[in-house]
């Protein structure tokens, strides 16, 4: 069984400590670290090996969207954003800063392990329906503002990385994109949900993202999906 090595960056230390009680009964996760702030989540990550993030938003020296990008640039996690405020700014800029994920502190236990389990396992956090209303939103907002998508890619690089799929692994794609799962995508396509899985490892691959989320992104920021469609 392969060990789930998890981060705890927050600089309340009961958090901390409540959410390594909440992990530590589950066999496939281990709390590798905790740290205070976003510089020292940074370094750690670079330092050692870890598999998910727990990053609070708001800390000192450096806050939790800063650290986010510097560890995923340099892939050395992935990060769910955690608050205690339900704020869809913080969740774009979460999104927009590579996150895989995004956690209210008031989750139920079972809702955390799941979510650590979901995301290391290459999986969004949110909700398929949550996940397009947020990212139609946040496709419109970078519209209307001019700017670059969590994929930071120019545009002429997006279309030779679309260019790069298959038409099935488009089909794939922009099904995704719509907030439907493995199951429904096998169901919509008329494949196996197996050689689906194959698909979206392929296609992320290929477009070169970590996740279902940073996938979802592309398709919009592609021109693949329009807000709306």
């Amino acid at each position: 069984m392969d060990i789930i090595r998890v981060l705890l960056a927050d600089d309340q230390a009961l958090v901390r400590a409540g959410f390594a009680t909440m992990l530590s009964v589950e066999d496939d996760i281990e709390v590798v670290g905790q740290v205070t702030n976003g510089r020292e989540a940074a370094a750690f990550a670079a330092e050692h090996d870890v598999d998910v993030i727990l990053m609070d938003v708001q800390m000192p020296v450096m806050d939790g969207i800063k650290a986010t990008e510097l560890i995923t640039r340099a892939g050395r996690g992935k990060v769910i954003i955690l608050t205690t405020f339900e704020r869809e700014d913080y969740l774009f800029d979460a999104i927009r800063s590579g996150a895989s994920g995004f956690l209210l502190k008031n989750a139920e236990p079972e809702d955390l392990i799941a979510a650590v389990q979901a995301v290391a396992g290459g999986y969004a956090l949110l909700a398929p329906e949550v996940t397009v209303r947020v990212i139609e939103r946040f496709a419109r907002q970078l519209d209307a503002e001019g700017r670059d998508a969590p994929t930071s890619q120019p545009s002429g690089e997006l279309q030779k990385l679309l260019e790069s799929l298959t038409q099935r692994e488009k089909e794939v794609l922009a099904s995704m994109a719509t907030g439907l799962s493995n199951a429904e995508l096998a169901q919509k396509l008329f494949l196996a949900e197996a050689t689906v899985k194959s698909h979206v490892s392929s296609l992320l691959a290929k477009i070169q993202v970590r996740d279902r989320v940073q996938a979802v992104v592309f398709a919009y920021e592609s021109g693949l999906i329009r807000p709306g469609e």
